[in-house]
């Protein structure tokens, strides 16, 4: 879809916020970062001047360009177009893949780069399925585990759950020659990622030459290209070799397996000068890639390919494909120029938030923060499928995308300026619509029921907790909303029309009736996933989500020229209450001790014994923040909020509830302790030199969280960076930065019924310029 001009775009506004307290310290950056920004100070200047003054984007961007001069080994930088990700090491390729933490392997994923295991036994998603007790409806089937060994005890559960998975399709390296670099012979490295032109250099000396590498990845084709300048390239001291790895059983972190087993293949189908063409298969995967280089091609005794230049510069194209008839590889020359157009459209063509002129010390690092979540995202979030949490990065929970997280990952997009982004993955949505259809029949209701942890072939994972979960089911209507007050432009209304009434049907028909009033669950677990899917009832945030969703859909049918839907409007009147006690509200309806019991010796702030269940997701928080909860007393949540925060183990959050819990206090006009809680000092809310956060989980429920059977991508690290007491699972979660861009554009941008400028950030040390942002509903 073509983007609109960006003046075009009336439904967007720009908000200047000018607040001239506080001192002006810029942060020490983190770990062997050196980030060129200038300091943020105060300065006195004429209000309707700024209002007239457009951000410089290229300033921007640039001052918070990553730049290296030591390996980090959390840290290697991602390269992308939203269908491939290419992840590079200090040299600029995949050189030293054994340096980097386990948890952040060197891949190249694509976004149609799956993969299945043998099926011998023929296991169909049937097989996974267990009959459920469902109060008023009888068995239903579920795909559900009741303990983690039950994969153990019925290999289909284990099967279903691994497959399909996502795989890496190559690793490009240095060679000299034909072996291995060695990394002792790398110096002086200085390394930089230009964010405005998608640009990774990377600058080092090898046994006492100069190097240097420049690797892009092309838009609008899955392909890298690289180009290598050394006075040890014209000796032959210096190629570049082109690896295609297998599949390893774990899968999780890395799916890599560099030792050949039956079912994979690699067969050259062509060898013309300087272009050899190469089909790839792994059990019933295909795909084919292209190596076009200025230089020779040959073949290793390993099985990979060598590239050697021809004077002081070898340029290499390695393209990877669906089909063996994809056209040829774009000529290098052109490279440059389109990657940098394609990069400078996304930053040009959106909006953006500026901080200059702060004086809150953290402005800075927001604003560090703010960027790389942006670009982050349009490589791993922007693709043709909803993400997964490691992204195009590493996988965990075999690849799958995980649903509920999806307006986390990409809500985001359709506030600043690239709703175009967000469409590529509602696709799936249309697409999967048949069975969703299908899966809410077999639950005897109507409309469609959306899967959790999900492949591209829309069949729900075997689990413990996915088939309970039910806060995923409004998301269809969240993102065509959101996409619809982009532009209002009635096509998007036509284009998502059967996917918003079916989603709706299905939240109007699932509530159970008990006496006139419509209860969720049980069985269901809420967004907070410590409760028992059999005991759980009317979870706070959850029957709140269910009823605006409701509500949007008929706005959706009366903007379309359609009535009102009586039974929808049955639902909306009688959907139970959210649930509260003292004056509080509780998590769900059925745990009404709940915060007399978090508030307890035993369980206030460290929630390591079962009986506590204040860790994991505030989402009851949600009802009043990630949407505008009508039926939310402000006063009520203004308590509860309060009361999470003395009594909550904030240990136990994951990434995204920072920003989600910032929405909340930004609603009810806690604007200091909005940015507070983006800046929470906890181990799941560290931005590295990337903009990537870890997910790190307290050591006596990480079993709990991600035993090995459950495909969430923890390994052991021979080094533990967060200390005693947690253990590290991964070295991403993209969920944390489409979190953080929701959170500021709404700080920034506004809500429906909020007034002034950037109504979310405080009026004193904050100077909040932004353009383009529509405000969230």
């Amino acid at each position: 879809m073509a983007k609109a001009p960006f003046a075009t775009r009336s439904a967007r506004r720009t908000i200047i916020a000018i607040a001239l307290f506080g001192t002006a310290t810029a942060p020490a950056t983190a770990g062997a970062q050196r980030v060129d920004r200038p300091a943020l100070v105060s300065q006195r200047v004429d209000r309707q001047a700024l209002v007239s003054q457009r951000i410089d984007r290229h300033a921007l961007v640039s001052r918070h360009d990553p730049h290296f001069s030591t390996l980090d080994p959390h840290a290697p930088v991602m390269l992308g177009n939203g269908e491939l990700g290419f992840t590079a090491d200090i040299t600029g390729l995949q050189t030293f893949a054994d340096r980097y933490s386990p948890l952040a392997p060197l891949l190249t994923m694509a976004q149609w780069a799956w993969h299945s295991f043998p099926n011998p036994h023929g296991y169909t998603e049937k097989d996974g399925l267990q009959m459920v007790a469902v109060p008023g409806r009888g068995q239903q089937p579920y795909a559900y585990m009741r303990s983690w060994s039950d994969g153990d005890a019925n290999p289909a559960f284990g099967w279903l759950r691994a497959n399909p998975h996502r795989i890496s399709l190559a690793r490009l390296s240095l060679v000299s020659g034909g072996k291995a670099a060695a990394f002792a012979d790398i110096a002086a490295t200085d390394q930089r990622l230009e964010m405005w032109t998608g640009t990774l250099t990377s600058r080092f000396t090898y046994r006492g030459a100069p190097v240097t590498v420049v690797t892009r990845v092309v838009p609008g084709r899955d392909a890298i290209a690289v180009e290598i300048v050394s006075p040890l390239v014209a000796r032959g001291e210096l190629g570049l070799a082109v690896g295609y790895p297998g599949v390893a059983p774990a899968i999780n972190p890395d799916p890599s397996n560099w030792t050949p087993r039956a079912g994979e293949r690699t067969q050259i189908l062509s060898r013309r000068p300087g272009a050899w063409r190469i089909e790839r298969t792994l059990d019933a995967t295909r795909y084919w890639s292209t190596i076009a280089a200025n230089g020779t091609v040959s073949t290793a005794a390993d099985g990979r390919f060598l590239v050697d230049g021809r004077g002081d510069t070898l340029r290499t194209i390695v393209t990877f494909d669906q089909s063996a008839a994809a056209p040829a590889a774009p000529a290098f020359d052109t490279v440059p120029a389109a990657v940098a157009a394609h990069w400078r459209s996304f930053w040009t063509q959106g909006a953006a938030v500026d901080f200059t002129g702060s004086t809150d010390a953290r402005a800075p690092e927001l604003e560090r923060r703010v960027v790389l979540s942006q670009y982050l995202s349009a490589i791993n979030g922007a693709g043709s499928l909803p993400p997964q949490e490691e992204g195009l990065f590493s996988n965990s929970w075999f690849g799958k995308f995980h649903l509920e997280m999806h307006p986390w990952h990409q809500a985001w997009q359709a506030l600043w300026g690239h709703p175009d982004l967000l469409e590529r993955s509602l696709g799936w949505y249309l697409r999967t619509l048949p069975a969703a259809r299908a899966e809410a029949a077999r639950h005897k209701v109507a409309g469609a029921w959306w899967p959790k942890m999900v492949g591209p072939e829309g069949r729900n994972s075997p689990s413990l907790i996915s088939p309970f979960l039910m806060w995923q089911q409004p998301h269809p209507i969240l993102l065509a909303e959101l996409t619809w007050r982009a532009h209002r432009d009635p096509a998007v209304l036509q284009r998502y029309a059967e996917m918003v009434e079916q989603t709706a049907t299905l939240l109007a028909s699932w509530p159970l009736d008990r006496g006139g009033r419509l209860d969720l669950g049980p069985p269901i677990i809420p967004a907070q996933e410590n409760y028992d899917p059999l005991t759980t009832r009317n979870p706070t945030f959850e029957v709140e989500y269910f009823r605006w969703a409701i509500g949007v859909a008929q706005s959706w049918r009366e903007r379309r020229g359609l009535a009102r839907r009586a039974d929808w409007d049955r639902t909306l009147a009688r959907i139970a209450p959210p649930a509260m006690r003292d004056g509080l509200y509780l998590p769900a309806e059925s745990v009404p001790d709940f915060w007399k019991t978090a508030a307890s010796d035993l369980c206030r702030g460290h929630a390591e014994d079962a009986s506590c269940t204040n860790r994991d997701h505030p989402s009851f928080l949600m009802a009043y923040g990630f949407i505008p909860g009508t039926r939310i007393d402000p006063a009520a949540m203004r308590r509860t909020l309060a009361e999470m925060d003395r009594t909550w183990d904030i240990r136990q959050t994951w990434g995204w509830d920072f920003p989600m819990i910032a929405m909340t206090a930004a609603r009810l006009g806690e604007r200091e302790k909005a940015v507070d809680w983006l800046f929470a000092d906890r181990r799941n809310n560290q931005w590295g030199s990337t903009g990537m956060t870890p997910r790190v989980h307290v050591e006596a429920h990480a079993a709990e969280l991600v035993p090995k059977s459950a495909g969430a991508g923890g390994v052991a690290l021979a080094v533990n960076p967060d200390g005693p007491g947690y253990a590290r699972a991964a070295e991403t979660y993209f969920p944390s930065n489409g979190a953080l861009l929701f959170a500021v554009g709404m700080m920034a941008g506004g809500w429906d019924g909020s007034t002034g400028p950037a109504p979310g950030f405080p009026t004193k040390g904050w100077r909040v310029r932004s353009e383009g942002l529509a405000p969230t509903p």
